[in-house]
């Protein structure tokens, strides 16, 4: 009787005493869970205690360059994106720059149109605005120019009354909040997270990245999961210039680029100091991040999700580490969130895509193996 042989991958980095049950849990989703390239960081208080990378950088084979995963690989990390961006809105508003309870044409007038006057700063960040897709479909160019969205959903009527029903705003959430931080500051939002975040604390994160960025970014690739079984699905692989064009565009939705080292320690620089530098998040603009805003059924989704001002919160939709913890996962299976009463924040990034778009079976038991070594 023969079974299904395992995948032994060679983890490469760190783990402080303690915690090395992560590290076995890492090692066992390459075993186990059909992982092909991924790293998981964790910090605690403030200080890097998990640093694993493993596999190969890009998903889909050798044909699509079969390069080792190395310590500053960057990968997509899709709806992850969207708890980065959510920090811009909440600093201005920590600022005095912007107020989350005043209408959005306060900053935007054009986006008063089509009965869009109530709605409220808090109802993009909560995914309540009612724009949850586009009336007007858009060409692939015109998705990437940062014009051409803001303009339809400014002129677009929303489904339900906003501010009274909730659903994932999955790529709208891009042209809102991308929009909204212009007219506020005059500057893009890739920008802004670029001279704000990334630069002072020394991340490798880019919404929209540069060239040298692109250079040692992972490809992405469906991958099924071994148990249970993945539903078939349609595999595109899409030629080169058109995922760098991707890439390299502001989709503060879905197309961050960033090292699970890079996502950890922004975290942890929203709840506590990062090696000198002061926390972000003042406590009051905690408390806004992880007070819940959204429940129960969600529109667009179908199940039930939990919402706070931008990101996803603790719950069976998108288990977390604690009932405190906020965050948000990326379709496919990148995780990254903050837990502040156990002072932790952990980034989790892959290349694999399993048909998952929240509690990917891989994420979650990095999450349990950190979870039991709080708790040892």
């Amino acid at each position: 009787m023969s079974g299904k042989r395992e995948t032994v991958v060679d983890v490469q980095g760190t783990v402080e005493d303690g915690f090395e049950p992560v590290r076995d849990a890492f090692a066992a989703n390459f075993a186990r869970r059909g992982e092909r390239g991924a790293a998981v960081a964790v910090y605690r208080h403030g200080r890097k205690i998990v640093d694993l990378w493993g596999g190969s950088r890009d998903a889909d084979g050798p044909e699509a360059g079969g390069a080792p995963w190395e310590a500053d690989t960057a990968q997509v990390i899709r709806s992850a994106t969207k708890g980065v961006a959510a920090i811009v809105p909440l600093l201005l508003h920590q600022r005095g720059l912007l107020d989350l309870d005043a209408p959005v044409g306060t900053y935007w007038p054009e986006f008063k149109a089509a009965g869009k006057d109530r709605v409220l700063v808090r109802h993009l960040l909560s995914h309540r605005a009612g724009l949850p897709v586009l009336d007007t479909p858009l060409t692939p160019e015109q998705a990437l120019d940062g014009v051409s969205g803001p303009d339809a959903l400014a002129a677009q009527a929303p489904a339900w009354t906003p501010g009274a029903e909730h659903g994932y705003h999955a790529q709208t959430y891009s042209w809102l909040l991308a929009e909204l931080v212009r007219r506020v500051t005059g500057r893009t939002i890739g920008t802004w997270i670029a001279d704000e975040i990334s630069g002072p604390l020394g991340l490798e994160l880019w919404v929209g990245a540069p060239a040298d960025a692109l250079a040692r970014t992972g490809r992405l690739a469906d991958v099924e999961a071994p148990a249970p079984p993945a539903a078939a699905g349609l595999r595109v692989r899409p030629k080169r210039d058109v995922a760098d064009a991707y890439r390299a565009a502001e989709l503060p939705a879905s197309n961050g680029i960033a090292t699970a080292r890079a996502l950890a320690r922004c975290y942890a620089a929203l709840i506590g100091p990062v090696d000198g530098h002061p926390r972000l998040f003042a406590p009051a603009t905690l408390t806004l991040a992880r007070t819940e805003e959204s429940a129960g059924p969600d529109r667009t989704l179908v199940v039930n999700t939990r919402f706070g001002l931008g990101y996803m919160l603790h719950g069976p939709a998108s288990p977390l580490l604690a009932p405190g913890s906020f965050g948000h996962p990326g379709r496919g299976g990148c995780l990254a969130f903050a837990d502040p009463e156990s002072g932790t924040a952990f980034g989790y990034v892959t290349n694999g895509m399993q048909q998952n778009v929240t509690a990917d079976p891989r994420a979650q038991a990095l999450v349990r193996a950190v979870r039991a070594a709080l708790d040892a």
